[in-house]
Protein backbone atom coordinates (compact mmCIF):
# COMPACT_ATOMS: atom_id res chain seq x y z
CA UNK A 1 0.00 0.00 0.00
CA UNK A 2 1.39 3.17 -0.69
CA UNK A 3 2.16 5.98 1.78
CA UNK A 4 0.52 9.48 1.40
CA UNK A 5 3.05 12.12 2.35
CA UNK A 6 0.86 15.13 4.23
CA UNK A 7 3.72 17.40 4.96
CA UNK A 8 6.66 18.35 3.23
CA UNK A 9 9.73 17.18 4.55
CA UNK A 10 11.86 19.98 6.61
CA UNK A 11 15.78 20.11 7.21
CA UNK A 12 17.69 21.95 9.61
CA UNK A 13 20.81 22.42 7.82
CA UNK A 14 21.49 24.48 5.05
CA UNK A 15 21.21 23.98 1.51
CA UNK A 16 24.37 21.50 0.39
CA UNK A 17 25.95 23.37 -2.86
CA UNK A 18 27.47 25.89 -1.40
CA UNK A 19 29.47 23.95 1.26
CA UNK A 20 30.34 21.47 -1.75
CA UNK A 21 31.35 24.09 -3.85
CA UNK A 22 33.95 25.21 -1.38
CA UNK A 23 35.37 21.39 -1.02
CA UNK A 24 35.27 20.86 -4.60
CA UNK A 25 37.81 24.34 -5.16
CA UNK A 26 39.87 23.61 -2.66
CA UNK A 27 40.39 19.90 -4.32
CA UNK A 28 40.35 21.18 -7.76
CA UNK A 29 41.39 24.87 -7.81
CA UNK A 30 41.53 24.95 -11.60
CA UNK A 31 37.64 23.89 -11.17
CA UNK A 32 37.82 27.99 -11.54
CA UNK A 33 39.47 28.57 -15.31
CA UNK A 34 35.67 27.13 -16.26
CA UNK A 35 33.87 30.11 -14.70
CA UNK A 36 33.09 32.53 -17.96
CA UNK A 37 30.87 33.59 -20.81
CA UNK A 38 29.58 32.45 -23.80
CA UNK A 39 28.19 34.73 -26.51
CA UNK A 40 27.89 32.14 -28.51
CA UNK A 41 24.91 31.05 -26.93
CA UNK A 42 23.21 34.00 -28.47
CA UNK A 43 23.09 32.03 -31.99
CA UNK A 44 21.81 29.27 -30.62
CA UNK A 45 18.51 31.52 -29.83
CA UNK A 46 18.54 33.02 -32.80
CA UNK A 47 18.48 29.63 -34.23
CA UNK A 48 15.69 28.33 -32.16
CA UNK A 49 13.19 31.53 -32.44
CA UNK A 50 13.65 31.01 -36.24
CA UNK A 51 12.77 27.43 -35.91
CA UNK A 52 10.13 28.28 -34.31
CA UNK A 53 8.45 31.07 -36.68
CA UNK A 54 9.33 29.30 -39.43
CA UNK A 55 7.40 25.98 -38.19
CA UNK A 56 4.48 28.73 -36.90
CA UNK A 57 4.42 29.82 -41.03
CA UNK A 58 4.80 25.95 -42.38
CA UNK A 59 2.04 24.53 -40.23
CA UNK A 60 -0.69 27.58 -40.42
CA UNK A 61 -2.10 25.93 -43.46
CA UNK A 62 -2.11 22.53 -42.26
CA UNK A 63 -4.42 20.67 -40.43
CA UNK A 64 -5.19 20.83 -36.74
CA UNK A 65 -4.03 17.60 -35.92
CA UNK A 66 -0.91 18.36 -38.12
CA UNK A 67 -0.60 22.02 -36.01
CA UNK A 68 -0.32 19.52 -32.43
CA UNK A 69 1.83 16.80 -34.02
CA UNK A 70 4.39 19.39 -35.20
CA UNK A 71 4.14 21.05 -31.75
CA UNK A 72 4.67 17.93 -29.64
CA UNK A 73 7.35 16.54 -31.30
CA UNK A 74 9.49 19.41 -32.11
CA UNK A 75 8.04 22.57 -30.83
CA UNK A 76 8.16 21.16 -27.31
CA UNK A 77 12.19 20.63 -27.83
CA UNK A 78 12.79 23.96 -29.08
CA UNK A 79 10.68 25.87 -26.35
CA UNK A 80 12.23 23.75 -23.88
CA UNK A 81 15.66 24.97 -25.23
CA UNK A 82 14.54 28.32 -25.14
CA UNK A 83 14.00 27.78 -21.32
CA UNK A 84 17.64 26.77 -20.87
CA UNK A 85 18.61 30.39 -23.11
CA UNK A 86 16.80 32.35 -20.81
CA UNK A 87 18.15 30.74 -17.66
CA UNK A 88 21.67 31.10 -19.06
CA UNK A 89 21.10 35.14 -19.43
CA UNK A 90 19.05 35.09 -16.22
CA UNK A 91 23.32 34.17 -14.69
CA UNK A 92 24.54 36.31 -17.27
CA UNK A 93 26.32 33.52 -18.98
CA UNK A 94 26.19 35.00 -22.54
CA UNK A 95 27.75 38.67 -21.58
CA UNK A 96 29.38 40.43 -19.37
CA UNK A 97 26.40 43.39 -19.46
CA UNK A 98 23.58 42.73 -17.40
CA UNK A 99 21.05 44.66 -20.09
CA UNK A 100 22.27 42.46 -22.85
CA UNK A 101 21.80 39.19 -21.31
CA UNK A 102 18.39 40.87 -20.42
CA UNK A 103 17.58 41.35 -23.96
CA UNK A 104 18.41 38.18 -25.30
CA UNK A 105 16.52 36.45 -22.62
CA UNK A 106 13.32 38.53 -23.68
CA UNK A 107 14.51 37.66 -27.64
CA UNK A 108 14.30 33.66 -26.59
CA UNK A 109 11.37 34.88 -24.78
CA UNK A 110 9.36 35.75 -28.00
CA UNK A 111 7.86 32.26 -29.31
CA UNK A 112 6.92 31.46 -25.95
CA UNK A 113 3.99 33.93 -26.10
CA UNK A 114 4.27 34.29 -22.15
CA UNK A 115 6.22 37.39 -20.83
CA UNK A 116 8.38 35.36 -18.17
CA UNK A 117 11.91 35.83 -18.93
CA UNK A 118 12.74 38.79 -16.83
CA UNK A 119 9.97 37.60 -14.03
CA UNK A 120 12.40 34.26 -13.86
CA UNK A 121 15.26 36.27 -13.58
CA UNK A 122 13.83 38.12 -10.66
CA UNK A 123 12.90 34.48 -8.83
CA UNK A 124 14.94 32.08 -10.19
CA UNK A 125 18.00 34.27 -8.33
CA UNK A 126 16.09 34.15 -5.38
CA UNK A 127 15.73 29.80 -5.76
CA UNK A 128 19.94 29.54 -6.15
CA UNK A 129 19.96 31.81 -2.71
CA UNK A 130 16.96 30.66 -0.58
CA UNK A 131 16.48 26.88 -1.75
CA UNK A 132 13.97 25.09 0.07
CA UNK A 133 12.63 28.50 1.87
CA UNK A 134 9.51 28.83 1.24
CA UNK A 135 8.87 32.61 0.94
CA UNK A 136 11.64 32.62 -1.29
CA UNK A 137 11.61 29.84 -3.57
CA UNK A 138 9.25 29.98 -6.51
CA UNK A 139 10.33 26.60 -7.55
CA UNK A 140 8.28 24.88 -4.48
CA UNK A 141 5.48 24.30 -4.82
CA UNK A 142 2.63 26.11 -2.40
CA UNK A 143 1.17 23.58 0.71
CA UNK A 144 -2.26 24.11 -0.78
CA UNK A 145 -0.93 23.22 -4.46
CA UNK A 146 0.42 20.13 -2.95
CA UNK A 147 -2.98 19.56 -0.97
CA UNK A 148 -5.03 19.85 -4.51
CA UNK A 149 -3.08 17.57 -6.49
CA UNK A 150 -2.52 14.96 -4.31
CA UNK A 151 -0.88 11.88 -5.06
CA UNK A 152 -3.24 10.96 -8.12
CA UNK A 153 -2.50 10.27 -11.38
CA UNK A 154 -5.04 12.43 -12.90
CA UNK A 155 -3.92 15.13 -10.10
CA UNK A 156 -0.23 14.58 -11.26
CA UNK A 157 -1.40 14.58 -15.07
CA UNK A 158 -3.22 18.22 -14.37
CA UNK A 159 -0.82 19.48 -12.36
CA UNK A 160 1.39 18.96 -15.81
CA UNK A 161 -0.25 20.17 -18.11
CA UNK A 162 -0.95 23.43 -16.16
CA UNK A 163 2.38 23.77 -14.68
CA UNK A 164 2.79 27.48 -15.68
CA UNK A 165 -0.50 28.46 -14.24
CA UNK A 166 0.36 26.67 -10.62
CA UNK A 167 3.69 28.69 -11.08
CA UNK A 168 2.05 31.84 -11.59
CA UNK A 169 -0.22 30.92 -8.39
CA UNK A 170 2.89 30.62 -6.14
CA UNK A 171 3.75 34.15 -6.96
CA UNK A 172 1.40 36.16 -3.93
CA UNK A 173 3.23 34.11 -1.48
CA UNK A 174 6.91 35.41 -2.09
CA UNK A 175 6.38 38.85 -0.96
CA UNK A 176 9.87 39.78 -0.53
CA UNK A 177 10.36 40.02 -4.47
CA UNK A 178 9.68 42.45 -6.40
CA UNK A 179 7.59 41.36 -9.47
CA UNK A 180 6.93 43.91 -11.32
CA UNK A 181 9.45 46.63 -12.85
CA UNK A 182 10.62 48.63 -16.08
CA UNK A 183 12.12 45.27 -17.69
CA UNK A 184 9.04 43.32 -16.80
CA UNK A 185 7.19 45.75 -18.85
CA UNK A 186 9.17 46.01 -21.81
CA UNK A 187 9.11 41.99 -21.89
CA UNK A 188 5.09 42.40 -21.83
CA UNK A 189 5.04 44.31 -24.65
CA UNK A 190 7.48 42.64 -26.78
CA UNK A 191 5.64 39.84 -26.23
CA UNK A 192 2.14 41.70 -27.13
CA UNK A 193 3.76 42.86 -30.43
CA UNK A 194 5.55 39.41 -31.32
CA UNK A 195 2.10 38.15 -30.86
CA UNK A 196 -0.28 40.24 -32.99
CA UNK A 197 2.41 39.94 -36.09
CA UNK A 198 2.01 36.09 -35.22
CA UNK A 199 -1.57 36.38 -35.50
CA UNK A 200 -1.78 38.66 -38.15
CA UNK A 201 1.15 36.71 -40.60
CA UNK A 202 -0.04 33.68 -39.79
CA UNK A 203 -3.49 33.17 -38.51
CA UNK A 204 -5.15 31.11 -34.93
CA UNK A 205 -3.12 27.73 -36.26
CA UNK A 206 0.52 29.54 -36.31
CA UNK A 207 -0.24 31.10 -32.52
CA UNK A 208 -2.02 27.68 -31.53
CA UNK A 209 1.22 26.13 -32.62
CA UNK A 210 3.61 28.26 -30.00
CA UNK A 211 0.92 28.16 -27.35
CA UNK A 212 0.71 24.25 -27.69
CA UNK A 213 4.75 24.19 -27.81
CA UNK A 214 4.83 26.33 -24.85
CA UNK A 215 2.60 24.21 -22.78
CA UNK A 216 3.96 20.83 -24.19
CA UNK A 217 7.76 22.00 -23.19
CA UNK A 218 6.80 22.23 -19.63
CA UNK A 219 4.35 20.10 -18.73
CA UNK A 220 2.05 16.93 -19.67
CA UNK A 221 5.15 15.53 -22.04
CA UNK A 222 8.64 13.56 -21.07
CA UNK A 223 10.21 16.84 -21.26
CA UNK A 224 8.18 18.00 -17.99
CA UNK A 225 10.17 15.48 -15.90
CA UNK A 226 12.57 18.22 -15.83
CA UNK A 227 10.93 19.54 -12.91
CA UNK A 228 10.86 16.75 -10.80
CA UNK A 229 14.35 15.33 -11.95
CA UNK A 230 15.73 18.76 -10.47
CA UNK A 231 14.40 18.75 -6.73
CA UNK A 232 11.53 16.06 -5.80
CA UNK A 233 12.68 13.47 -3.59
CA UNK A 234 12.66 10.27 -5.86
CA UNK A 235 15.76 8.16 -4.23
CA UNK A 236 15.33 9.08 -0.38
CA UNK A 237 14.96 12.07 1.70
CA UNK A 238 18.35 13.79 1.90
CA UNK A 239 19.58 14.38 -1.24
CA UNK A 240 17.44 17.61 -2.64
CA UNK A 241 19.18 17.99 -5.96
CA UNK A 242 19.56 15.47 -8.87
CA UNK A 243 21.01 15.43 -11.89
CA UNK A 244 20.24 14.26 -15.01
CA UNK A 245 22.79 12.51 -17.28
CA UNK A 246 20.30 10.87 -20.45
CA UNK A 247 20.85 11.80 -24.26
CA UNK A 248 18.28 14.30 -24.07
CA UNK A 249 21.03 16.91 -22.39
CA UNK A 250 22.21 16.66 -26.36
CA UNK A 251 18.90 18.63 -27.05
CA UNK A 252 18.88 20.46 -24.03
CA UNK A 253 21.88 22.57 -23.58
CA UNK A 254 23.22 20.37 -20.72
CA UNK A 255 20.28 21.44 -18.55
CA UNK A 256 20.55 18.11 -16.65
CA UNK A 257 23.74 18.91 -14.94
CA UNK A 258 21.51 20.32 -11.95
CA UNK A 259 23.97 19.77 -9.13
CA UNK A 260 26.89 20.60 -11.31
CA UNK A 261 24.32 23.98 -12.21
CA UNK A 262 23.85 24.92 -8.12
CA UNK A 263 27.44 24.04 -7.39
CA UNK A 264 28.76 26.35 -10.02
CA UNK A 265 25.71 28.68 -11.76
CA UNK A 266 28.58 31.15 -13.20
CA UNK A 267 30.30 27.87 -15.67
CA UNK A 268 27.91 28.22 -19.34
CA UNK A 269 25.82 25.36 -20.33
CA UNK A 270 28.67 23.88 -22.83
CA UNK A 271 31.58 23.51 -19.68
CA UNK A 272 28.74 21.74 -17.37
CA UNK A 273 29.68 18.11 -18.41
CA UNK A 274 33.82 18.95 -16.94
CA UNK A 275 32.39 19.68 -13.85
CA UNK A 276 31.64 15.92 -13.29
CA UNK A 277 34.99 15.01 -15.24
CA UNK A 278 37.30 17.50 -12.92
CA UNK A 279 35.27 15.98 -9.68
CA UNK A 280 34.00 12.69 -10.51
CA UNK A 281 34.13 12.00 -6.91
CA UNK A 282 31.67 14.19 -5.64
CA UNK A 283 28.86 14.02 -8.49
CA UNK A 284 29.33 9.94 -9.32
CA UNK A 285 28.20 9.09 -5.39
CA UNK A 286 25.19 11.16 -5.98
CA UNK A 287 21.82 9.63 -6.97
CA UNK A 288 20.81 10.40 -10.59
CA UNK A 289 18.56 9.65 -13.26
CA UNK A 290 19.02 8.96 -16.71
CA UNK A 291 15.93 9.32 -18.71
CA UNK A 292 13.35 11.60 -18.41
CA UNK A 293 10.81 9.34 -19.66
CA UNK A 294 10.91 6.84 -17.33
CA UNK A 295 10.86 9.29 -14.30
CA UNK A 296 7.71 11.18 -16.02
CA UNK A 297 5.71 8.06 -16.22
CA UNK A 298 7.01 7.05 -12.60
CA UNK A 299 6.02 10.51 -11.62
CA UNK A 300 2.56 9.66 -13.23
CA UNK A 301 1.82 6.54 -11.70
CA UNK A 302 3.64 6.17 -8.29
CA UNK A 303 1.27 7.10 -5.53
CA UNK A 304 4.44 7.41 -3.49
CA UNK A 305 5.43 10.15 -5.17
CA UNK A 306 3.58 13.64 -4.63
CA UNK A 307 4.56 17.49 -4.45
CA UNK A 308 4.69 17.14 -1.05
CA UNK A 309 8.53 15.31 -1.94
CA UNK A 310 10.20 18.40 -1.55
CA UNK A 311 12.78 19.74 1.38
CA UNK A 312 11.99 22.86 3.20
CA UNK A 313 14.06 24.72 5.31
CA UNK A 314 12.20 27.15 7.59
CA UNK A 315 15.58 28.81 8.77
CA UNK A 316 17.36 31.46 6.06
CA UNK A 317 19.86 33.10 8.23
CA UNK A 318 20.43 36.56 8.67
CA UNK A 319 21.49 37.00 5.10
CA UNK A 320 19.12 39.73 3.38
CA UNK A 321 17.18 39.31 0.43
CA UNK A 322 19.07 42.29 -1.56
CA UNK A 323 22.73 40.58 0.09
CA UNK A 324 21.67 37.70 -1.43
CA UNK A 325 20.77 39.15 -4.89
CA UNK A 326 24.22 40.50 -5.27
CA UNK A 327 26.22 37.13 -4.26
CA UNK A 328 24.53 35.25 -6.34
CA UNK A 329 25.19 37.17 -9.40
CA UNK A 330 28.67 37.94 -8.06
CA UNK A 331 29.00 33.81 -7.90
Amino acid sequence: MAIKKTDFTYSAHSEPHKIRTKQILKEHPDMRKLIGKNPYTIFAIIGLVAFQITAAWLVSAQSWWVVFAVAYFLGAFADHSLFVMIHECTHQLLFKNRAANRWASILANTPQIFPSAISFEHFHLKHHSFQGVHELDADLPSKWEAKLINNSFLGKAIWLLFFPLFQFFRLPRLKEIKSVDGWVITNFVVQVVFTVAICYFFGWHGLAYLLLSFFFSVGLHPLGARWIQEHYLTHNEEQETYSYYGVLNNVSFNVGYHNEHHDFPSIPWNKLPQIKSTAPAYYDSLQSHKSWTKLWLRFLFDREISLFNRILRKERGSISVKQSYNSTLQQ
